[in-house]
């Protein structure tokens, strides 16, 4: 007798359930907590440094991405998800913000508004890479761009600013911005010219990635992670023996504002960030380990300038800078020092309700307590008045407001003192008053 043969699972479906996809998690209520708290701080501090928000698509056509961001990046080589529409566009999940936030200021004449325009956006990016510690193939990040008629390193330094600030706000200690100039247009190729000529012979020692951008890109060689290739980059050439004049006067002016604003630094000079539009400075905000501490292998955030980008995309030649810390690294590091930013919970009062009259009557009841933004719990489907009592006791409410039959004929409530036990009777008009008095 011949059996059938079992239909083959899908990837990630387990023999009744599915699993979420690789790399990809779900946001639980606790996380959803902490990363909303971050959110609001995030858009305090930029709003108060006169940011404006903005969203673009997840989307994005998939050339906008291998002209900006560049060919010869992880990204573009090997992060990317991309997708063909049934009309044969060839589009990409969004891996970064800054080319859809550049092509919006094209696209929607922003270079007419009054300058600086100040954007930033929050939101989830998508790169296919392995995930680990403070990496997935979904996540979130804090994007905050700058767009100016002048190259004035006082943009740079006020970006940097209000990227530390958000870290520094959540209490994150022993931060550090590593900060570097890769120079402009003029002079790179100089240094390009010096790494190739500094690599071309020990090619042999190199990975098999860094072998392949040499001729290509050469300053992506810095930003490699492989053990192998960092003895080599330690004996590279200085990017700051090759800049010309004018990007070492503006280096100087970017840390003689950091100077004047107290903020700690230290120069990198083999930091070159792995996206091509960055220009002149480029910086990443990392947080040095208290003494006993595992040492946190990455980034909280970085950025840098780009001035040719909006150029690039076929707009007016615009000054720029921008950041964008990661959502999920910042809580990873919050999660480790056990600094999870604490606020005062919201005091919620638990409505009861007894009878089909009064429960008919509570939805309306708890729009009444809404607008005098008192906050409630309820548990409508439970009938009991001892079981409402028990979840108001696990809800931790200091008043439970009980709605009876006889209650609701007379437009009163019982308001029961959770701790003491002591009740009293008011009418629905005073209510919220009287909840108010009780809670203060």
């Amino acid at each position: 007798m011949q059996t059938k043969p079992k239909n083959k699972k899908p990837a990630g479906e387990a023999s009744t359930t599915f699993q979420s996809v690789k790399g990809m998690h779900d946001v639980l209520p606790a996380e959803s907590c902490v990363q909303e708290k971050i959110y609001r701080l995030a858009r305090e501090i930029l709003e108060f440094y006169n940011f404006n928000s903005i969203a673009t698509p997840l989307v994005e056509y998939l050339g906008l991405y291998n002209r900006t961001t560049g060919e010869a990046t992880d990204i573009v080589e090997k992060q990317m998800f991309t997708l063909k529409t049934k009309g044969g566009e060839t589009l990409a999940l969004r891996p970064e913000f800054t080319p859809g936030i550049g092509r919006a200021y094209i696209q929607h004449g922003m270079s007419h508004y009054p300058h600086p325009v100040k954007l930033f956006t929050i939101g989830p990016l998508f790169r296919y890479e392995q995930p680990q510690a403070g990496r997935f193939r979904q996540f979130n990040q804090i994007d905050a761009e700058i767009f100016s008629t002048e190259n004035d390193a006082i943009y740079d330094a006020q970006g940097i600013l209000a990227c530390y600030r958000i870290l520094d706000e959540l209490k994150i200690k022993n931060l550090i911005i590593n900060i570097n100039t890769i120079g402009c247009i003029t002079c790179r190729p100089n240094y390009r010219k010096a790494l190739v000529s500094y690599y071309k012979n020990k090619e042999k020692q190199l990975c098999t990635d860094c072998k392949r951008r040499l001729p290509v890109n050469p300053l992506r060689l810095l930003d490699c992670k492989e053990p192998i290739c960092q003895p080599l980059k330690e004996q590279a050439p200085n990017t700051l023996d090759y800049v010309c004049a004018t990007c070492k006067k503006h280096f100087k002016e970017v840390l003689e504002y950091l100077d004047n604003l107290a903020l700690p630094y230290a120069l990198n000079p083999y930091l070159v960030r792995g996206l091509d539009y960055y220009s002149k400075t480029v910086f990443e905000i990392n947080t040095q380990p208290a003494e006993g501490e595992e040492k946190i292998d990455f980034a909280l955030g970085g950025g840098g300038r780009y001035d040719y980008l909006i150029e690039e995309l076929g707009g007016r030649p615009t000054s720029a800078f921008g950041w964008a810390l990661g959502v999920e690294r910042i809580i990873d590091v919050l999660h480790t020092r056990n600094i999870l930013p604490s606020s005062r919970p919201k005091e919620k009062v638990f409505l009861i309700h007894i009878g089909d009259l009064a429960k008919r009557k509570s939805l309306c009841l708890i729009e009444t307590l809404r607008h005098a933004h008192i906050n409630v719990i309820e548990s409508l489907g439970k009938e009991s008045l001892a079981a409402q009592l028990r979840a108001a006791d696990k809800a931790d409410a200091p008043l439970a407001l009980i709605f009876g039959q006889k209650e609701a004929y007379e437009e009163s409530i019982i308001i029961r003192d959770m701790k003491t036990g002591a009740q009293e009777m008011v009418p629905l008009t005073k209510l919220p008053e009287m909840i108010k008095r009780k809670l203060n």
